[in-house]
């Protein structure tokens, strides 16, 4: 007879949460079962109830998860032109978006009104917007000015990743020199002042 050990609620809530994401990246949001992530964690469904009273709170869950983690990965060398450490943010996400198509989709397509969804989205562009400026090293005077080009550039990046993750209109190079391209041509003329 094997006994189960009992684990303190963050594991329990972390474990949780790894049989989401698994499920989430590999299955459209619609076909996961809160069932199906109980039988995946090991747990019963009244346990995982009791941490996720819904689908949509462990979305949220393992979705706020991997937008701290893809900050975390994403990283900018200043030993390296603008365009090159933009390029290696921009394959940072496009790995990233790859791998969790699935999870992607759902959060900018069926969970897009979700005013959660919406503030780890807005959380993390904003994040990424910050350590941009900081890259950049901007007067104070047009701080603003810049601050308001690159949350419009990233938001458009978004959109345009997405789009691409349901169509594969065009090849992953050609999108990542595109979005570089428009973050350094909306950024030219304060550059060049």
């Amino acid at each position: 007879m094997t006994t189960r050990r009992r684990l303190a609620p963050e594991d329990r809530r972390r474990l949780l949460i790894d049989a989401g994401e698994r499920l989430f990246a590999t299955h459209d949001y619609q076909a996961v079962l809160m069932e199906d992530v109980a039988t995946a964690a090991g747990v019963s469904r009244a346990l995982l109830y009791r941490h996720f009273p819904s689908k949509r709170d462990l979305f949220v869950a393992v979705y706020q998860r991997a937008a701290e983690q893809l900050l975390v990965d994403t990283t900018f060398d200043t030993a390296l032109p603008l365009a090159e450490q933009l390029a290696a943010g921009l394959d940072v996400h496009f790995d990233y978006f790859e791998a969790n198509a699935k999870s992607i989709l759902a959060a900018n397509r069926i969970l897009i009104g979700d005013p959660a969804i919406q503030a780890i989205i807005t959380g993390e562009l904003g994040r990424l917007r910050d350590r941009i400026l900081d890259i950049l090293d901007v007067e104070p005077a047009a701080r603003k000015t810049v601050s308001s080009i690159l949350m419009s550039w990233l938001t458009f990046v978004r959109v345009l990743t997405v789009d691409w993750l349901e169509t594969r209109h065009c090849p992953r190079p050609v999108l990542r020199d595109a979005c570089v391209g428009a973050a350094l041509g909306a950024l030219a003329p304060l550059r060049s002042r």
